[in-house]
C-alpha cells in the first residue's frame, strides 16, 4: 500500500472503525485512541496491510487487542485514574445511542464483541468467527443470546403488553 493508499484509506475507514469500536467498548475517546494507535501500527506495515487484502479487519482487531491491553493496565493502576480531574463539558449522545450502549454494557464482553461485529461492522458469521478465533456455532449462540438480552433491556416501559386472551 503506498502512502497515498493508505492516507486514502484511512480518510474512509477512521470514523468508521471509531464507531465501531466505541460499540463494542463503550466509550469514545478509548475507541478514538484505540484506533489511531491502531492506524500508527498499522501505518508501519503498509506494504503487509495489502497483500492481506483485510487492512480494515487487521486495524480493528489491533484496537481492539490495544484496547484489552489497557483496561489490564488500569486494573493495576486504578488509583491512579481516580486521582485524574474530570474532563471539561463535551456535548453527549442522544438518549437512544446512551441506552444502547447502557444495555450493550449488560452483555458479556464476547457477546458485545459479537455483536457489534455482526450489526455495526456488517460481518457475516464466518467472518466474525475468522477474527475472533471463535467457532461459527459460538458466533451463532453469542449473535442469539445478545438479541434476547438486548431486547429485555431496550423494551420501552411506556408500552404495555396486550393482556393474554
Amino acid at each position: 500500500m503506498t502512502i497515498e493508499e493508505f492516507e486514502e484509506f484511512y480518510a474512509q475507514a477512521a470514523g468508521r472503525l471509531t464507531g465501531q469500536l466505541y460499540v463494542m467498548l463503550g466509550d469514545h475517546h478509548e475507541a478514538q485512541d484505540v484506533v489511531q494507535e491502531a492506524f500508527v501500527r498499522g501505518w508501519g506495515r503498509r506494504r503487509q496491510l495489502d497483500r492481506d487484502g483485510r487492512p480494515e479487519a487487521w486495524i480493528r482487531t489491533v484496537a481492539w487487542r490495544l484496547a484489552v491491553s489497557r483496561w489490564r493496565g488500569r486494573r493495576r493502576t486504578a488509583d491512579a485514574w481516580q486521582r485524574t480531574a474530570p474532563a471539561g463539558h463535551v456535548e453527549g449522545p442522544g438518549p437512544e445511542a446512551v441506552a444502547l450502549v447502557e444495555a450493550l454494557r449488560q452483555l458479556p464482553l464476547k457477546q458485545r464483541r459479537t455483536m457489534a461485529l455482526h450489526y455495526v461492522c456488517d460481518l457475516s458469521v464466518e467472518q466474525i468467527a475468522a477474527e475472533t478465533s471463535l467457532s461459527a456455532s459460538t458466533v451463532k449462540t453469542h449473535l442469539s443470546r445478545g438479541r434476547a438480552t438486548l431486547s429485555r433491556h431496550l423494551q420501552d416501559p411506556r408500552i404495555e403488553e396486550a393482556p393474554d386472551a
